[in-house]
């Protein structure tokens, strides 16, 4: 009886829930199924690595020092990725799911990891 308390409570729950809840939840399990910690989890100073969609891609201004900035999300918080030097990389863009190492600092109250480390994910 204990086994069918699980797989009802995840139907009641999908069925209840809305979709950016279902969708945050999605990006939470597929993150911890490619080893990578929760944003919430991870504090400043620690080497971590994240996995999640990228929800927005800022580019610097064409007369300022050179910033690539893409904010990653992964159902539970998000980490703003910064890429000194870099004005564009082909295949950050907004809805792509990537994988980024480095060390978490803060900046402005908010999760940042500079010059990441990043892979690429497919499309599951």
């Amino acid at each position: 009886m204990g086994t069918e308390k699980g797989p009802f409570r995840r139907l009641v729950k999908r069925l209840t829930s809305d979709v950016e809840e279902l969708d945050a939840d999605d990006l939470s399990e597929k993150a911890e199924a490619v080893g990578a910690r929760k944003a919430r989890d991870c504090q400043s100073g620690e080497q971590v690595t994240v996995c999640g969609r990228v929800r927005s891609v800022e580019l610097s201004p064409r007369d300022a020092v050179a910033t690539l900035e893409a904010e990653l999300f992964d159902g539970t918080e998000g980490v703003t990725l910064v890429w000194l030097g870099r004005r564009r990389i082909p295949g950050i863009e907004p809805g792509r799911t990537i994988k980024a190492q480095g060390r978490i600092a803060m900046r402005d109250g908010q999760k940042v990891l500079y010059n990441p480390y990043y892979e690429l994910q497919t499309a599951t």
